[in-house]
């Protein structure tokens, strides 16, 4: 009697625990293909405003949160962290394309994308107000929640920064 109780307790046991188990792998399997259609969906909101800035419609910036920070890494003029979508704007984006003569237009090498984040790899190029062409090779890391960036990591050749931020002046407002 005694052995015909523990076969039974230990087949509903089993059966508990396999169940369990069960249960455990569907929740991470419905996790992982979440975290898969997060990072399709990342990626593609991001290819769609590097097309969007291609074509001269939009662009990544417009993805930005409010509250976005953006570093830019190196030893740069323009390197340090800014706390706010507009402090980049402002210390950054707008005076750099106010040394602009024709937009800065970019080529996508790759999109790569992983969790939340998705690294732009490319290059741009456009004339500057002096007429000298300004061409850069761009990583960004972007951080994305809710279909927006809030946080980024730019890396890019400083040098050639550097040389067209000293040498030409932003066009006044």
């Amino acid at each position: 009697m005694m052995s015909k109780w523990l076969t039974t307790a230990f087949v509903r046991a089993a059966t508990g625990f396999l169940a369990g188990a069960g249960l455990i792998l569907l929740a991470q399997g419905a996790e992982a293909r979440n975290v898969e259609y997060e990072e399709g969906r990342n990626r593609v909101l991001i290819q769609r405003a590097f097309d969007a800035w291609r074509k001269g419609t939009g662009g990544p910036y417009d993805l930005l949160a409010d509250d976005a920070s953006w570093t830019i890494t190196g030893n740069s003029a323009a390197a340090k962290t800014y706390p706010s979508r507009e402090a980049f704007m402002s210390e950054v984006i707008r005076p750099f394309n106010a040394r602009m003569k024709s937009r800065l237009i970019p080529t996508v090498r790759r999109l790569y994308s992983e969790g939340d984040t998705v690294i732009a790899f490319f290059d741009a190029e456009g004339t500057a107000r002096d007429g000298q062409p300004y061409r850069n090779t761009y990583a960004w890391f972007l951080e994305m929640r809710d279909g927006n960036i809030v946080r980024a990591n730019a890396f890019f050749d400083s040098i050639a920064f550097d040389a067209f931020w000293k040498r030409v002046e932003p066009a006044s407002n």
